[in-house]
């Protein structure tokens, strides 16, 4: 069947779309804001100029592709946009770290990532918002994405968050940062029925180094073990923290008593090694370390670290007792005092207790 002619009105309604289309795309070229389209094959159509600012792309390298990822990751992996034209919100989680669906298979997701940028060389935090539009049928025409750089108020807020948990003169976790990573880590070992190791370490004779050496060489005295205590968290839940003055912490999650000890004994001979001049009247010619273990499995009952926090202490009381420079567990200061004939008493807790 031949077809018919337009009318005069439907041509006029025609070329009204035409010119509102072609203004519609010229409008989003020059958009100041970094845009992308592509369709429902998942193909670029518009590749704004904004967009070839921020990603270094070229409209003429990705027009017709697939392969916009390349504008923004080193490996392939699906833009926020593509996860709207595939309607896959459960993806989101898979690949932003921060992510919303504004509602399904109609409004798009907005998602915050970094992303590593292989043309400029270098990383940028962007806010990303991707929605669908659809024709009068509901069909699928096109998927638009903007873009943010949010690189530094990413950086800025990271610098603060640093500054909240972080030690100003070591660079290790301050005590707030230690108190909270306690916590955590004690309700995690309740949870998994897994020790909990932790160690006190403290600078020998600090307070005389000080007055024989003045504060600034002192600073870098406690940087310097500092760096070794830093060292000896090796794993991604382990936490070296400036406790208090010339005191350090070092949290060890899922490690028994013996290993803690091993590991501290490393960190007391690693000072050692670095020979740092002290001969203050009272002390040894070389800066040396008193640690105190402990390691504890949370039972049900055991709702607060307190009872470990006491028994590395006790265990550090004991290492100073015991005349510095050494490693104790607090499983075994009993022994290490009787064996020396020295009074347990004079250790709180370490009193025997007497039968009944």
């Amino acid at each position: 069947m031949a077809k018919l002619p337009k009318t005069p009105s439907e041509k006029a309604r025609a070329k009204t779309v035409d010119v509102a289309d072609s203004y519609a795309v010229r409008l989003m070229q020059h958009l100041v804001v970094p845009t992308f389209v592509i369709d429902p094959k998942r193909r670029v159509v518009i590749w704004n100029k904004a967009c070839e600012r921020l990603t270094g792309v070229a409209a003429s390298e990705v027009i017709g592709t697939n392969k916009h990822w390349q504008a923004f990751y080193e490996t392939r992996r699906p833009c926020l946009a593509d996860l709207v034209a595939l309607d896959r919100p459960e993806q989101l989680p898979e690949f932003y770290s921060e992510y919303a669906a504004r509602g399904h298979n109609g409004l798009g997701f907005s998602a915050e990532n970094w992303c590593v940028m292989p043309k400029l060389g270098s990383q940028l935090y962007l806010a990303i918002d991707a929605g669908p539009i659809h024709d009068e049928a509901g069909n699928l025409i096109a998927v638009v994405e903007t873009l943010r750089d949010l690189t530094d108020q990413k950086r800025a807020e990271m610098a603060l968050k640093e500054l909240a948990t972080k030690d100003g003169l070591t660079g290790l976790s301050n005590r707030r940062s230690f108190d909270q990573m306690l916590m955590s880590e004690w309700a995690r070992a309740q949870r998994t029925q897994k020790p909990l190791a932790l160690l006190f370490v403290d600078v020998d004779h600090f307070k005389l180094f000080n007055d024989e050496h003045g504060h600034q060489t002192g600073d870098e005295c406690l940087r310097a073990v500092a760096d070794v205590v830093s060292r000896y968290a090796r794993r991604p839940l382990d936490l070296a923290s400036r406790y208090g003055g010339e005191e350090f912490a070092l949290i060890l999650p899922e490690m028994s008593s013996d290993d803690a000890c091993v590991i501290a004994e490393e960190i007391r001979r690693a000072v050692t090694a670095l020979r740092i001049a002290h001969g203050a009247d009272g002390a040894g010619d070389h800066v040396t370390l008193s640690v105190g273990v402990a390691s504890h499995v949370p039972g049900e009952a055991d709702n607060a670290p307190n009872g470990l926090l006491g028994a590395a202490d006790q265990a550090l009381y004991a290492a100073k007792r015991l005349g510095r420079n050494r490693v104790v567990c607090s499983e075994r200061m009993l022994a290490e005092f009787m064996g020396l004939g020295l009074d347990t008493a004079s250790v709180p807790g370490l009193a025997p207790r007497k039968s009944a």
